[in-house]
This record gives structure tokens, sequence and C-alpha cells, in this order.
């Protein structure tokens, strides 16, 4: 399989994308629930924007209200309480300020977000990255050092957000195309035939057999990528072309829900031609399936680099 390597420019990012802003959200990558409040606050000040509030959101918590960490940070936005107490605000104007509940912890994070711009607004350098740094490393830091500090932990914080951020923007120009992805498909290809196995990854253990994003984790871990375990993570890997734009490689996602990423339920990888190789069901084998069905959400372009920033957990 040869991998045709093109320049595609999407026509209107507002066609696959919500609302207007500096970088207007690919379609269903925030849950539908969240996708106007996050369009509205990321567009608080120049610092940020829709697609980096909902990926600093998915880092945090991914998208879930409930998410509590170990070091008692809660919500959505992960706030702890003494940080809360300080930067929480009644969001919705109900007359409280609850961690728990999206409509004040989406604001607040974004006016978190902006008070600390505002903190570091004269320090040299790009306003989003000092930003970022102030919120990891606190703006005094980020003041002392005339930017970003030196902190490796700070550092790879400021690269996975700004990475991130693009796996929930709606692209506005050139898709750059996958340099393993001729290698995944080859991966896949050698597969095909293989009996179907809910939750395999292609192991010993089990057989050699696969469940479908088992083995899209399996192919690209064959060119040196490594992606998360499920579908609905694996769609956060990268951007996200239009399907007038898909080349050989790249991710193909389904959904009962189109408006929610964190609805998928299907994956593949997409071969040209309008056909994918996926693992489709039990007591099926591996095979080639159309993708143009009702259930077609949309698709990713994997990069390494947004392979790396994908939270661990979520």
């Amino acid at each position: 399989m040869l991998l045709v390597v093109g320049v595609y420019v999407v026509a209107g990012n507002l066609a696959n994308g919500i609302g207007g802003g500096a970088k207007a959200l690919a379609k269903g990558a925030v849950p539908a629930a969240y996708s106007t409040l996050v369009q509205k606050w990321g567009n608080l000040c120049p610092a940020i924007n829709p697609a980096l509030l909902a990926a600093q959101l998915y880092q945090e918590s991914g998208f879930n209200p409930k998410a509590q960490s170990p070091a008692a940070a809660q919500g959505i936005a992960q706030f702890i309480p003494g940080t809360w107490a300080t930067h929480g605000i009644d969001g919705d104007g109900d007359g409280d300020r609850d961690v728990w509940d999206p409509q004040d912890a989406i604001p607040s994070a974004a006016s978190y977000d902006c008070e600390l711009a505002s903190y570091v607004k004269d320090v040299p350098g790009d306003a989003t990255k000092n930003m970022l740094a102030a919120y990891n490393a606190g703006a005094y830091a980020v003041i002392k050092y005339g930017g970003v500090p030196p902190y490796r932990e700070t550092q790879n914080y400021v690269k996975t957000i700004t990475t991130l951020q693009d796996s929930f923007a709606a692209p506005v120009g050139r898709v750059d195309p996958s340099k393993q992805a001729a290698g995944a498909i080859s991966y896949a290809q050698e597969k095909l035939g293989t009996l179907y196995l809910w939750g395999g990854d292609g192991t010993a253990e089990d057989g050699g057999r696969f469940d479908c994003s088992g083995l899209t984790k399996a192919a690209y871990e064959s060119v040196g990528i490594s992606l998360p375990r499920v579908a609905n993570d694996q769609y956060n890997a990268g951007p996200h072309p239009a399907r007038d734009e898909l080349l050989p490689g790249d991710l193909v996602f389904f959904s009962d829900d189109l408006t929610n990423s964190r609805a998928i339920r299907h994956v593949g990888i997409y071969v040209g031609g309008g056909y994918m190789i996926d693992a489709p069901r039990t007591g099926a084998v591996i095979r080639f399936d159309p993708i143009d069905t009702p259930d077609y959400f949309g698709a990713t372009r994997v990069t390494e680099d947004g392979a790396k920033a994908l939270p661990t957990e979520v």
C-alpha cells in the first residue's frame, strides 16, 4: 500500500468546528454539554483559546465533572480547595460557586488562566506559554526567569498542553501526513483474517487476537508511536482531517453520539477508497470495511507529539 502524500486545505473551519474564536473546536471533540461553555470562556482573554481550554480540561479530568484526585483536586477542572476558594467564580450566576458544577468550574478555569496571564503580561516571550508555565510553576518563577522556567516538569507541561490543543481545534490549513502511517497500515494488513477478541492486544496470551483499539494501538506501536488503549482517547492523538481529506493511515472513528468524542465506540485504520482495516466484533475477523456509515464520527491524523501529549489516565 503506497502512502500518497499531499497538501490539503480545509475549506472553512466553521463547517467543521463550533462557533468562532481564534481556534474553533473540532466537531464533537468536547462533549456537547460543555462545548458552548468552552467556546465562550475560551475566548476570555488573548492568552487562551477554546482548544487550549479544552486541552486543559481533558488533561485534568477527561471532562469528568465528578473527578477527584488523591491530592484532593476536584471536578472537571481539578481545582484544589485552596485555589478554588480564591479563584472559583459563579459562572452561571445562580448565587453559588460549586467546584463540582461545570457551569462554574469551566468559567473558573478560564478566569484563572487569564488572571495568571495578567500576572506575567510583562514577561518577554509567548503569552500563552508564560501563562501555562505560571499555572504549573507559579507566576514568580516565570517572572524570575523571564519566561518559561528551566524546570523539566514545567517545560513538559507547556509542551503537552500546547500540543494537545491541536487535537481539539478544527484545522484551518494544512494537516501534515504522518510519516509512520504506511508502516501502521502494513502491520494491520498482516493481521487480516485474524479472529476478533474483546480486550485483545495481540499478545501470546491473547492468541495474537485483537479488538478494534487493540489493533490500532499495536499498529502504531510497530512504528514507534504509543497510543492510549481505548478508542475515545486515541481520537486525541492528533488533528482531525475532514472526510474528503483522509489519507491512508488516518484513524477513523464511529459513535452512536456524533456530538461527543468521549462516546466513541469503534476505530479502524483508513486505507483509501472509502475503506478501513478494522477488528469489527466478536465472531468476525480483521477485515476491510467501508467507513461511510451513519455512525461515522470523524478521523485523526496521528502525530508522534500528539500521542506523547496524551495523559496516561483520564
